[in-house]
């Protein structure tokens, strides 16, 4: 059952709390969610309702994701909002099962942490208007200004007064203000009106995610579902984000590890722990939850070996009554006491496992393994950039520097080999292996389980040691096949690495490979990261991550420049 026996909350206050959960946007009531053997969590009950601003947080792999794919899709299948991405509907939601109610009293936003988007034809702006259905009358009015300039007499007379009405409708419908809106809420995410005007095909994995997060906002649902917001956000973006967040009229729930998001807006956490099975809930903003966690905690180990105590003391006397016949019936009271004492406590919340992550030596290979002469390439009239050159030497370490858009995650595709220049050629030396991080989990079989991706990726290896190594990555059991489409974004991290591990690659081309992880997984990665002996070439917006490389040379995109590392790009890499 959903923990609410913390300090403070009693049965009353429970069943309180389940008179109140009747009148939320989102009610949800004794939910409990399996996918295979593996239980994510039980008995869980919670309201999501106006001013409610909730961080739902829990270690990678405990089952956040998967309850925010609930929510949105049974906000669709209820018809209260279009939550879920277009190009997904069911978001691998196919292998969960779940028992208990989810209703939805009104219009739901949801931000996937994958996010698929079905057009990609469709204009940028185009798509940020959908939210509102603004953008099928502006296709009509864009329309009706063609057919004015290219014709005559009175066919122009005609299409001159269709643009008049429907001017005016689209006036009448506040479609200038709800315009206006769009584009001060694009800009401020860093989507300038040359990215607007862009076909979504065009734009790189950051730029698209940024798009639909503008999207979810400009629709301004009751209530928000954000999975992993801040993830290809700059700086400035990221702090328009809270501010945003913390004045938002409605209520939402967010998943994310960005700690000072969490602590900025939120005033109550719900706490899905993975190892106890169960959702923890705190009516309180984020360092208040997190003291009261650790009273929890201490209260819970107190409880425990006291109980333990007396129940060791219990058992002892009733053993020593046993024997006596004219005691049995006493003996045994003992005994039943003593189970009794134990089975009354909560779990105690068992250390949470984190992946061990350590890069094998690199295959052998030449002095410079891998280069790059007068790369160019451009995504139809739009350049992305022309004329780089790259020279990555056996064991350098290189960061990739630039505005979003400028290419940054294009380079690496060129690199991987998963994309063609438009000019300009990738040279590989001897013995290049490389091993290439998707930023959108690319090298992911989703069609597969994750025993199956790892041992097409490692076909040298038995079925053993493939689920030894998938082990390590915490996939054991029934999580190592799991179809990958289920996955978390956190998930699909560890596998992506867990597949890089087995790669022997002595280049690894990285882009944003901290996205999606808890505290604890993000430090164990930066310090295998620090210590791998290959080249690595890396993107991202993590400070840590590039402190942890230390790297000896930055490209600048998109004009090509390229420098010896130094501490003044430092404060570019949240910027860029």
């Amino acid at each position: 059952m959903t923990d609410l026996r913390r300090a403070g909350v009693g049965p009353r206050a429970e069943a309180g709390e389940r008179a109140r959960s009747m009148t939320g946007v989102i009610n949800v009531q004794d939910l409990t969610m399996r996918i295979g053997a593996r239980q994510l969590v039980q008995g869980a009950s919670y309201r999501v309702d106006k001013g409610m601003r909730i961080g739902l947080v829990g270690r990678n792999g405990a089952g956040k994701t998967t309850m925010t794919k609930l929510l949105a899709a049974q906000s669709v299948a209820q018809g209260t909002s279009q939550a879920v991405a277009d190009a997904d509907e069911s978001h691998g939601l196919e292998a969960v099962e779940y028992e208990g109610t989810i209703s939805c009293n009104g219009s739901v936003g949801y931000l996937p942490q994958d996010t698929k988007v079905g057009d990609l034809e469709e204009r940028a702006r185009d798509r940020i208007l959908s939210a509102r259905g603004i953008d099928a009358l502006l296709a009509r009015i864009r329309k009706a200004e063609e057919r004015i300039a290219t014709t005559e007499g009175d066919a122009m007379a005609k299409a001159l007064d269709r643009y008049t009405r429907l001017d005016h409708e689209f006036t009448m419908a506040g479609g200038y203000a709800a315009a206006s809106e769009a584009a001060r809420i694009a800009a401020a995410l860093g989507l300038p009106d040359r990215v607007l005007d862009q076909p979504i095909g065009t734009l790189s994995g950051g730029q698209r995610r940024r798009v639909e997060l503008a999207r979810v906002l400009f629709q301004q649902p009751d209530t928000l579902l954000l999975d992993e917001p801040t993830n290809h956000l700059d700086h400035d973006s990221v702090l328009w984000l809270r501010d945003h967040l913390r004045t938002y009229s409605g209520g939402f729930v967010v998943i994310s590890h960005d700690v000072e998001l969490l602590r900025d807006t939120v005033n109550q956490v719900l706490y899905l722990d993975a190892n106890r099975g169960v959702l923890d809930l705190y009516h309180m903003g984020w360092d208040a939850y997190l003291r009261q966690r650790a009273e929890d905690e201490a209260r819970r180990r107190k409880e425990r070996a006291n109980a333990e105590k007396k129940a060791a003391a219990l058992r002892a006397q009733g053993e020593k009554m046993r024997a006596k016949a004219t005691k049995a019936v006493a003996a045994q009271q003992m005994l039943r006491r003593a189970e009794r004492l134990l089975e009354g406590l909560d779990e105690q919340r068992a250390v949470e496992k984190v992946a061990h992550l350590r890069f094998p030596d690199p295959a052998p290979c030449g002095k410079t393994p891998l280069r790059a002469t007068r790369l160019s390439k451009a995504y139809g009239s739009l350049e992305v950039f022309s004329g780089v050159d790259l020279a990555i030497d056996r064991g350098s370490r290189v960061v990739i520097l630039g505005l979003n858009g400028a290419g940054k995650t294009t380079m690496l595709r060129l690199l991987a080999g998963v994309e063609v220049p438009d000019s300009g050629e990738v040279v590989p030396g001897h013995g290049l292996k490389i091993g290439y991080y998707a930023q959108e989990h690319e090298t992911i079989d989703t069609e597969r389980t994750v025993v199956e991706n790892l041992r097409s990726a490692a076909p040298q290896m038995d079925d053993t040691q493939v689920r030894s190594v998938l082990g390590s990555f915490l996939f054991s059991g029934a999580d190592a096949d799991k179809p990958a489409r289920v996955l978390s974004g956190g998930e699909k991290t560890r596998l992506a690495l867990a597949i890089l591990v087995v790669s022997s690659a002595n280049v690894l081309l990285l882009d944003e490979p901290t996205n999606n992880l808890d505290p604890a997984s993000r430090e164990e990665i930066l310090r295998a990261l620090g210590t791998f002996e290959g080249a690595v070439v890396l993107v991202t917006h993590d400070e840590g991550a590039v402190e942890a490389l230390a790297p000896d040379r930055v490209l600048l995109l998109p004009d090509g420049d390229e420098d010896l590392w130094g501490e003044e790009y430092l404060e570019l890499v949240t910027l860029a």
